[in-house]
């Protein structure tokens, strides 16, 4: 049996991995942790995010790795930064839409005082893919702002969790789900999290609401990201014309975490920790 089809599938369509299939997982998702440390320093006011993906792509590169999104459905970039509201696939170097609470409309895409955004990376090393995204702030952000990145983090960990054999994939968008809208915040939607491996996207979509007992039972050898966007608003998003910027209805200021990870036989083994422990902006 080739590596590409060691395991089994479930019947909802999700592969079961073996144990020797983590090792790969962890040194995916370690590159892609490293990547996003390194750029951190960089997320500066003035900053801009097409320099941003272009760090990012030599980072890969530089790492003997093969970024996922460069070609994906057309895509171009090494990866994808949404800015404040911008709620996921927002463009590098494209125009930062204006939201609710923006003074002045910016003619490009650097950044200002009080920004936050979220830098997702997936790259792809011996075949495995690691999948991973966290918050940035530049400058010094507005209390409501950090309040909602600690909620949303503290929303994708609390998910975290609910993993473990037996409980199932409603029991983990339940725990999101409760968590934020106990903090007087809504969870997204329209986007979910989602199998991968030796490929990017996978059985099962992985909600980050709904009922506890429901959906798919977890079982040990799973692979997939959880990865909660948290508004700050209404939940409702739409997409820009550009098919790939996706932005809160009411323009109010979305947040996203997330992580790899693999079904242990006693919880979730994460593929992504941060090395120098920045998965958090303000951990540094």
């Amino acid at each position: 049996m080739t590596q590409e089809h060691r395991g089994r599938t479930t019947r909802d369509g999700i592969r079961i991995h073996e144990a020797a299939d983590f090792a790969g997982m962890h040194k995916a998702g370690a590159l892609a942790a490293k990547i996003l440390d390194e750029i951190a320093p960089h997320v500066t006011v003035g900053q801009t995010t097409a320099a941003l993906d272009a760090m990012i792509e030599g980072m890969v590169r530089d790492a003997g790795a093969t970024s996922a999104t460069i070609g994906y459905k057309g895509y171009q970039h090494a990866s994808c930064i949404s800015v404040n509201h911008v709620v996921c696939h927002g463009i590098p170097g494209g125009k930062i839409p204006k939201w609710k609470n923006d003074s002045n409309a910016r003619p490009d895409d650097s950044l200002k005082d009080g920004d936050i955004l979220n830098v997702d990376v997936t790259v792809i090393v011996d075949g495995w893919f690691g999948d991973t995204s966290r918050m940035y702030v530049a400058g010094k952000p507005k209390a409501y702002a950090e309040r909602l990145i600690q909620v949303t983090h503290d929303a994708l960990m609390v998910g975290i969790e609910a993993v473990r054999p037996g409980n199932t994939f409603g029991d983990i968008g339940h725990a999101i789900q409760a968590y934020a809208e106990a903090h007087q915040t809504s969870v997204v939607r329209d986007f979910c999290g989602h199998g991968l491996g030796r490929v990017f996207h996978a059985p099962p979509n992985v909600l980050h609401f709904g009922r506890a007992g429901s959906g798919a039972v977890l079982e040990e050898g799973m692979f997939f990201t959880i990865e909660p966007m948290i508004n700050l608003g209404r939940p409702e998003t739409k997409v820009l014309s550009d098919d790939w910027t996706a932005v809160t209805r009411d323009k109010s200021l979305s947040a996203q975490f997330e992580h790899s990870i693999g079904v242990t036989a006693t919880g979730a083994e994460i593929f992504t920790l941060s090395p120098g422990g920045l998965f958090h902006p303000t951990y540094g």
